[in-house]
């Protein structure tokens, strides 16, 4: 923080740190690539395209949602993997440590700003990860079906490189049949023409 030496604001001094170590998030590719197929997709592009499509498929949910909070669960609910690390969705033994690494490195993370806003944005994380409130029932669904419409779109490429299996998506989609069930028959489209077209294991 050196660089930044001449702010003498103690809060403003936390919010620039903060805003420095998430910018990590452009450096945390996941599994899935963009779907012109040229690259991995990194965290802070997907971020940006939940909160999108978060915007984009509102009506479609079946509980009345605060958009604004929607999109701020969009935009934090990643944040901890610029200490975390992405864990593939369909990795059975990432995901043995993986509630554990994510609550230490939010601690971490959150605990760089003031106490009053980093428990703010921390609260949005937490809300995300339990799935209870409609809003982050929404964001999770939301959060599923990006990553199902990138892999349909560059040919199964995640799901062939990770040996996934049909029924284990329509596992990890089920809150998209609760939460937004206008966009169901799109995961069954989806999963059917990808099993006869060959590019997802039945």
């Amino acid at each position: 923080m050196d660089r930044f030496s001449f702010i003498k604001d103690e809060k403003l001094q936390k919010q620039i740190k903060f805003a420095i170590v998430i910018d990590e998030m452009k450096n945390i590719f996941r599994r899935n690539l963009i779907i012109n197929g040229s690259r991995r997709e990194n965290d802070a592009e997907h971020s940006w395209n939940l909160a999108m499509l978060a915007m984009l498929f509102e009506e479609y949910s079946t509980e009345k949602v605060n958009i604004e909070k929607v999109l701020k669960i969009a935009l934090v609910h990643d944040l901890i993997e610029v200490y975390a690390g992405d864990t593939f969705a369909y990795d059975a033994k990432g995901y043995e440590d993986k509630l554990q690494r994510e609550l230490e490195a939010a601690d971490k993370l959150f605990g760089i700003l003031d106490p009053v806003q980093g428990a703010e944005i921390r609260a949005l994380w937490d809300e995300f990860e339990a799935k209870e409130t409609p809003e982050s029932k929404y964001a999770n669904a939301i959060d599923r079906i990006q990553p199902l419409i990138n892999n349909y779109m560059t040919d199964g490429h995640t799901w062939k490189e990770g040996d996934v299996h049909a029924p284990q998506i329509y596992k990890r989609m089920d809150i998209i049949r609760t939460t937004t069930p206008a966009l169901w028959p799109i995961v069954e489209g989806i999963i059917n023409t990808s099993i006869e077209i060959g590019i997802l294991k039945p």
